[in-house]
């Protein structure tokens, strides 16, 4: 048999190992837990989306009220609440409710300060085994960046937060502290639902409903992900403004060579 008859042969069967691959993959998946989500109309979504500052302010509140006391917010610092209509004033007023760890001193000592605009959000717990031992062994994960590490993004939050039964369904027997989400993979979850009608007294008066309150604290956590988003879509804008015409005058500065050519 010839090199390349080996060759290809060789070829062939990784190829066909490949498809094989895909296949039980795509049928695992398929048969899985996974849910439908359903897609929400967010601002921030398309070429031109922006952050709903309401709706980022009101998010926020939820965030420090419900979420703030279990979970972290580690890339977020104080400072950044000015971005989405804070005042300077107000955040100093935040971030003084909060202890920093700082030092060491003249006498080379550690000591606790209030935190300040520049200081990152104060995590709840000192670690993560303190923050396990305070939840029953679970450990409430931090929320910077959650909206880009789960699959579906803001929707899959807004699911996760709306989608809670008070009962699993016949069959299903949940474990010990755990609650039945139709979203989360395996649909038992160790965090008890976080959410309902009027569990946060908005400050604008919105009404506080449980569909009001994931939509809000989504947006906020969108923006914590991706603080930077406004500013990086209207720089994209720009650049394809200016391909645009730089096109348009490559291609009349080349009509008009052509053109003294013939």
């Amino acid at each position: 048999m010839s090199i390349s008859m080996k060759l290809s042969r060789t070829l062939g069967t990784a190829f066909t190992g490949l498809l094989l691959a895909a296949a039980i993959s795509t049928t695992a998946q398929a048969s899985g837990d996974s849910v439908k989500l359903e897609k929400q109309d967010w601002s921030f979504n398309g070429i031109f989306g922006t952050y709903d500052r309401g709706a980022l302010k009101r998010g926020y509140q939820i965030y420090s009220e419900v979420c703030v006391s279990c979970h972290s917010l580690n890339y977020v610092a104080y400072r950044n609440l000015m971005d989405i209509g804070f005042e300077e004033d107000n955040v100093k007023e935040i971030a003084a409710e909060f202890e920093v760890e700082d030092g060491p001193n003249d006498e080379g000592e550690m000591y606790l300060r209030p935190a300040r605009p520049s200081d990152r959000f104060v995590a709840p717990y000192a670690n993560e085994k303190a923050s396990r031992a305070a939840n029953n062994g679970a450990f409430p994960p931090d929320l910077s960046l959650m909206v880009k590490a789960r699959k579906g993004g803001p929707d899959y939050l807004y699911g996760l937060l709306t989608r809670y039964q008070e009962e699993a369904p016949d069959g299903m027997e949940l474990a010990d502290g755990m609650s039945y989400n139709e979203v989360f993979p395996g649909h038992q979850i160790a965090m008890a639902q976080p959410l309902d009608d009027d569990a946060v007294e908005y400050e604008d008066g919105t009404p506080a409903t449980l569909v009001q309150h994931a939509k809000d604290v989504t947006t906020f956590l969108a923006w914590a992900a991706s603080p930077e988003m406004e500013q990086r879509k209207r720089l994209g804008i720009k650049v394809m403004l200016f391909l645009f015409v730089w096109t348009g005058m490559l291609i009349a500065l080349k009509k008009k060579i052509w053109a003294k050519l013939h």
